[in-house]
């Protein structure tokens, strides 16, 4: 096989396959039903919970974010969730269906928004999610977490923004601690932007290949001992499951402890509602490296 410089990916590839590679709705025959599942899910967690919504973490409304705290008394150890939507879609509103399970367990749930592309370039929706786990470690102990076991989780497009929260180098000049983040749970991610400026994706990314670069997890690896629970569907593009492979091989080499756990019969969208369900190996596995 033929491959690019970077020794990454196929030079054969036309346009539309560089394109269907990169298309995760072309999985799904209707992604409909998984987004609304999602919202509903969120809303009935949000009317059996006591929750805290729409608290503000920066200057403009989209940098909020949804706090469900634990139930069980003490400090609880805090799941900072960021959802998908490939940079441009979803809202913090879809993304607490998880919250009754894990605040059963005795942990504190955290759904984070940002404005979304192409109102915002993927530098500053970095920036905002990071700005959002700096709250988190001033604030969550008003809600009954604790900021020294705080952890972090996305799929798809979250999946890229939790790694990017896990890269090194800017917690330092946010004043926090280099271990402010104990764990991370990525979902059917993207770790290696380089190919997205090539394709129908940068239609509202509008990356350069510099800011592909920046904004790649693969090239900004987490610290060395960060717990790692990785999974994608089986039914992913190739892609999708070539970039999950290298990005865990990479942490494992790194000193990361990785467990890819496989979820069958899942697809891109509702991997992440294996969550919901405490006795799930994906669910059991995210708890035990929090808990």
């Amino acid at each position: 096989m033929t491959v690019s410089s970077s020794g990454l990916w196929p030079l054969y590839w036309t346009q539309q396959e560089l394109d269907r590679q990169y298309s995760a709705r072309g999985t799904v025959v209707d992604i409909e039903p998984h987004i609304a599942a999602y919202r509903s899910l969120t809303q009935a967690a949000q009317a059996r919970l006591p929750c805290s919504l729409n608290l503000s973490y920066g200057p403009s409304e989209p940098e909020r974010l949804d706090v469900y705290p634990a139930a069980t008394s003490g400090p609880a150890p805090v799941f900072v969730f960021v959802h998908g939507g490939y940079w441009r879609a979803l809202d913090a509103a879809d993304s607490g269906f998880m919250a009754e399970a894990m605040t059963k367990a005795g942990i504190c749930v955290v759904a984070v928004n940002y404005t979304l592309a192409p109102h915002a370039s993927l530098d500053e929706i970095v920036r905002q999610c990071r700005a959002a786990l700096a709250w988190v470690h001033a604030n969550i102990a008003k809600h009954g977490g604790d900021p020294d076991r705080i952890h972090i989780g996305g799929s798809s497009a979250g999946a890229h923004l939790t790694a990017m929260l896990g890269a090194p180098g800017w917690t330092q000049a946010a004043g926090l601690p280099d271990d402010t983040v104990k764990s991370m749970t990525v979902l059917s991610g993207l770790y290696d932007l380089a190919m997205l400026p090539r394709t129908h994706i940068n239609a509202w990314m509008q990356m350069d290949a510099a800011a592909a670069l920046r904004n790649s997890p693969l090239w900004q690896l987490p610290r060395a001992g960060v717990r790692i629970v990785g999974s994608y569907a089986p039914s992913e593009t190739d892609e999708f499951k070539r970039q999950s492979e290298v990005y865990f091989a990479a942490c494992h080499a790194a000193g990361c402890l990785v467990q890819v756990v496989p979820v069958p019969g899942s697809n891109h969208f509702d991997i992440p509602l294996a969550l919901t369900d405490a006795t799930s190996p994906l669910s059991v596995a995210v708890k035990g490296v929090i808990l």
